[in-house]
C-alpha cells in the first residue's frame, strides 16, 4: 500500500519548510523546529520529531492464535501488551534506513523467537503525522515455525513477556478497550477485517 498521501485539493494547505534547526539528535529520535510558508504567504513553526520508520507484525499460527508481547513503556507509565514492532535500523556510516521488509522479519524473531513462511504486508500508516515522521508497515505473518539456529534475542535494554491468545479472544478484547496501543488495534482489526489467508 502506498502512504503518499493524494495531491492537496487546495495550494491554500500546502506548506513548505523554508527553515529548519535540529535542536536534539537522539539514537532513534531527532526533534526540530521548522519554519514554515503556507500557500497564502503567512509563516508558523512546527516542532517535528523525526523517526526512521518502524514496522509491526501480527503473527497468527496453525492453531489460530496470536503472538503478543508484554513490556513496560514509560511514556505510559505501564507494561502494555502489543504485537510484534521496531523501529527501521539506519547504517550509522551512511544514513541508509533498513528495508522495512527484512525489519518485519528480524523484529518477529528478536521479540518473539519465530520466524514465519508466509508475509503479507497489510498497510503502511503515519502514527502520529501532527508531529512525528514515523512511518509504520503493518504485516501479517503466519506458517510460523521456533528460530532454532541462530536465534536473533531481543536488544540488551528490551525486556519483553511473549503470551499466546487465539486470535478471536484478543480481537474480541480490543474491541472491548482492553488493547492500548495503537498499531496493536490496528494491526488485530485489520486482519480481522482483511482474514488471515496470506
Amino acid at each position: 500500500m502506498d502512504p503518499t498521501p493524494p495531491a492537496n485539493a487546495s495550494p491554500l494547505l500546502d506548506e513548505v519548510v523554508v527553515a529548519s534547526e535540529v535542536v536534539h539528535r537522539g539514537r532513534h529520535l531527532s526533534l526540530r523546529i521548522d519554519t514554515i510558508e503556507r500557500g497564502d504567504g503567512s509563516r508558523a513553526t512546527r516542532e517535528i520529531v523525526g523517526h526512521p520508520g518502524a514496522v509491526a507484525i501480527v503473527a497468527v499460527d496453525a492453531d489460530g492464535r496470536v503472538a503478543l508481547v508484554r513490556q513496560f513503556r514509560l511514556a505510559a507509565g505501564t507494561a502494555l501488551l502489543e504485537i510484534p514492532a521496531g523501529t527501521l535500523d539506519v547504517d550509522p556510516a551512511t544514513g541508509a534506513v533498513e528495508d522495512p521488509d527484512a525489519a518485519a522479519r528480524r523484529e518477529l524473531e528478536e521479540e518473539t523467537g519465530l520466524r514465519a513462511g508466509s508475509w503479507r504486508r497489510l498497510a503502511s500508516f503515519w502514527t502520529a503525522p501532527g508531529f512525528a515522521t514515523e512511518l509504520m508497515h503493518l504485516y501479517l505473518a503466519t506458517d510460523l515455525t521456533p528460530a532454532q539456529l541462530d536465534r536473533l534475542g531481543p536488544e540488551d535494554d528490551e525486556r519483553l513477556e511473549l503470551e499466546w491468545r487465539p486470535f478471536d479472544d484478543a480481537v474480541a478484547a480490543a474491541t472491548r478497550g482492553e488493547f492500548h496501543d495503537a498499531k496493536s488495534l490496528l494491526g488485530l482489526l485489520l486482519v480481522d477485517r482483511v482474514g488471515r489467508a496470506p
